[in-house]
């Protein structure tokens, strides 16, 4: 079945770049949901909420985050791409 496993990605002192974006964008071809760990050698450590919203913003699917401490989890809400 599509979607069975959770995808996991890290984000360190590089940030969210565009290599992370566009492998996410691949990742949510196959799964419904992607765990997203912010290190500690990360800026985004401070603000969270914001930054998993910045993330679900920029990736080319609809979906849903959600902050759990460090941690962002982003479940795709569509099974389409956003235009």
């Amino acid at each position: 079945m599509e979607g069975q496993q959770t995808a996991q990605f890290q984000i360190g002192k590089s940030g969210l770049t565009e290599g992370v974006v566009e492998s996410l964008n691949l990742v949510f071809t196959t799964h419904r949901q992607v765990r997203v760990s912010i290190l500690k050698s990360s800026e985004y450590r401070k603000s969270m909420k914001e930054f998993a919203q910045e993330l679900a913003d920029k990736i080319n699917w609809i979906c849903a985050s959600r902050v759990i401490g460090f941690t962002i989890i982003l479940t795709k809400i569509s099974r389409k791409p956003k235009l």
